[in-house]
Formats: C-alpha cells, structure tokens, sequence
C-alpha cells in the first residue's frame, strides 16, 4: 500500500527505522487488534497503538467512566465522567489518528462470547484487572492460537509478558491458576497512577514488534518493574510440561468462567 503524503508525515520517525519502514508501517496500518480492557492499561496502550497507526482496534469494557478512574485512566477526562469507557477511549484515539478505527464492545467478557469476538483479529492484548479475566483471555488465545500481550498492575509494581501458543509457555506456565478466596481490591490497596502508563507503553512496545517483525518479543519472559526500588526484572518461564493447558496431558480442554 502506497502511503499518503499526510502519513508519510505522520509516520516520518517509524520509515527511517530499518527494522520498521514503509513495509512495516504498511502492517501496522492493515493490523488488526483486540484489546481486553479500557481502564489504566488500556488507555496507555491504545494511545500509542493509535498513534503509532495500527489501524483496527477493538476494546471491551462494560464500565462507565468514574471520576475515581482519572488519576491513572487518561484515555479519559473529566468531561467524559458517566460515559461508557469504550465510548470514551473510541473518541480519543480516533481524535489521536484519523487512520484509526476503534470498534467498541460495552459488554462482560465472558466463555460465552470471547472466542467469537478474537477470532477476526491478529493478536489479543489483555488490559483487565482480574485474575479471572486474564486466565479466561489465556484460555482462549491459546485455544484460538493467538498471539497474547498480557500485563497486571499492583500498587507500585507491574508486570508484563507475551504468549505464543504453540511456540513458549502460556500465562498458566507462570501462575498456575486465579487464586481462591476473597482478595483485595485495587480500591482497597491503591494504584500509583504512573504505574499503569510504564506497562501499558511496554506492552504497546511489544504489540508493535509481534506485528512488525522487529526484535524479539517478551516469548517465555516475565518482566517485572518496582517503582519503589527502582528496577526493572527479567525472569525466563519454559514451557511447564504439567501445565493443564498446554502441557503433554492437558486437563483444561474447555474454557472456564472464573468470575
């Protein structure tokens, strides 16, 4: 695809990378994401996917914009406050880049609906804040074989990872699985509003390589970020044979609603 002359000056610092180009460029304008979650992460994220020009972004959310939610959520604003999430971050990254189109979903996702709603889509990248949800988006990305830019956030540390079904551990290698009982909300423990920007900015970093093709990917790699300390931590995760769902005798076969 030629590009226009507006885009060759949009996308001006991404032609002269040689690991990115027009050819690269081209991609990411044709890619087509799925984004699970429109809150911290999911503003950081869908703003420099917009900018950087992917061209197709979906984003479920069932929530409403709450006044509580702007000392981290900036895809939002103070005049957006009642308005449903997905509606409000389609306005800002459409705002951001006119090569974008924002498909909103204002809906729970759940078993029921996810594989339907993935299966039209390049990769997966899960922004929630819920350890159901984020086992529920591993299930089925793994199940659909779709690549997985998965992230979490917790007072003042973050994490991130990549999952490439078929090709390196899945989440369930990490964690083995939701933890039971009653846990503490982000609304009981707090949430250093930068936290969520720092992961969400990686985990946008590592979508546009899966869809570029530059450098290599966070594959079977946990990073870790302490504000406090400050630092940064790498850890390597094989692939669990005793995983049950991707290792040599699986026992999750189908998709589970933990919520």
């Amino acid at each position: 695809m030629k590009l226009r002359d507006d885009q060759l000056q949009r996308y001006s610092r991404h032609l002269i990378l040689p690991e990115i180009g027009e050819q690269g460029q081209d991609r990411l304008l044709k890619a087509r994401v799925f984004m699970v979650g429109a809150g911290g992460l999911g503003s950081p994220v869908g703003y420099y996917l917009s900018a950087a020009g992917v061209g197709t972004i979906a984003v479920i959310d069932d929530d409403y914009v709450d006044l509580s939610n702007l000392q981290r959520q900036i895809a939002h604003s103070t005049k957006t406050v009642g308005m449903a999430k997905v509606e409000s971050a389609k306005d800002t990254f459409e705002s951001l880049n006119p090569d974008v189109h924002v498909i909103p979903f204002k809906q729970r996702l759940t078993k029921h609906n996810i594989l339907g709603l993935i299966e039209d889509y390049d990769l997966v990248i899960d922004c929630s804040d819920n350890y159901a949800t984020r086992f529920l988006v591993n299930d089925a990305c793994f199940m659909a074989k779709k690549p997985l830019v998965t992230g979490a956030v917790f007072k003042f540390e973050g994490q991130l990872t990549v999952v490439s079904p078929g090709e390196g551990p899945c989440y369930r290698c990490f964690f083995e699985g939701p933890p039971t009982g009653v846990l503490s909300s982000p609304e009981d423990l707090g949430l250093l509003g930068v936290i969520p920007g720092v992961i969400g900015a990686l985990q946008a970093a590592e979508v546009l390589k899966l869809i570029t093709g530059a450098g290599r990917t966070l594959k079977g790699e946990l990073l870790i970020y302490d504000a406090l300390k400050p630092c940064f931590r790498q850890v390597k995760m094989p692939r669990d044979p005793a995983c049950p769902l991707c290792g040599e005798t699986p026992t999750i076969t189908e998709l589970i609603d933990y919520g």
